[in-house]
């Protein structure tokens, strides 16, 4: 089992919610990797200087690359989910079975998902 983050679930992180912080030290005890994507990153990151907190916790976290060949499996992705944001798209390409997605937007991850016939628990935060 993995822990993925979406946009919502750094925001999450940066602002201090005390749910995430939770979920992200019971995850460190007991040895769950955290894993996002690169373009989710890119979707919060806006100053480094005020996002001490997110810097930190992404220290720890494990981020997957959006590359060319990867970029064509997430637009294949999004063409069969019928959903059209990259960044959704990336992080439902790197979700496995068993996982747990935090999102703010669980209606087109859980449309990825299914696409890819993967089955991961999707929290709301």
């Amino acid at each position: 089992m993995t822990l993925l983050l979406d946009a919502g679930g750094l925001i999450a992180v940066d602002r201090q919610d005390r749910v995430v912080g939770a979920m992200l030290r019971v995850a460190q005890q007991e040895t769950i990797p955290v894993r996002t994507s690169a373009s989710v990153i890119a979707q919060v990151w806006r100053n480094g200087s005020l996002q001490a907190n997110l810097a930190r916790v992404l220290a720890g976290v494990d981020t997957a690359a959006l590359d060319g060949p990867t970029g064509r499996l997430v637009g294949e992705l999004l063409g069969r989910s019928r959903t059209s944001d990259v960044v959704d798209g990336h992080l439902g390409l790197i979700v496995r079975s068993g996982d747990t997605v935090l999102t703010s937007d669980p209606k087109d991850i859980k449309m990825i998902l299914n696409a890819r016939g993967v089955s991961a628990t999707v929290r709301r935060i």
